[in-house]
């Protein structure tokens, strides 16, 4: 399920897809690119996902496969969702992950730490 909100208005809407959705799209082959800190990606992540910290993302943005869907997740969705306007506004195709990390774990999705040992979101 997709919808779309405007963190900044002048920013335009920004899709959304839950997690559910998301994690369909990451085993089809989306690109997902988690933005949290690296002391929140080592604690546990997503296996799948690439690592990007928001901060450094504008930098990194050619790392990322021009065409390509790209899934963006944090914690909780704030920070996924200010990089995901900015991955739009750099011509894009980029969906926040609503719940973020958090609801990935509450739906009981895999994540594992950076030694591919089960992992934990706090």
């Amino acid at each position: 399920m997709i919808t779309t909100s405007a963190p900044d208005p002048s920013a335009g809407p920004v899709p959304t897809v839950d997690i559910r959705d998301a994690a369909r799209r990451v085993q089809r082959g989306a690109v997902l690119v988690d933005v949290r800190e690296t002391d929140e990606w080592d604690a546990g992540h997503i296996h799948e996902a690439r690592h990007l910290p928001l901060s450094e993302l504008p930098a990194a943005l050619g790392e990322l496969p021009a065409g390509a869907d790209i899934l963006v997740i944090c914690q909780a969705g704030g920070r996924s969702q200010t990089a995901a306007g900015m991955l739009a506004r750099s011509g894009r195709r980029a969906v926040n992950v609503d719940g973020g990390m958090s609801a990935w774990m509450r739906a009981g999705l895999p994540v594992v730490t950076r030694h591919a040992r089960p992992g934990r979101v706090t």
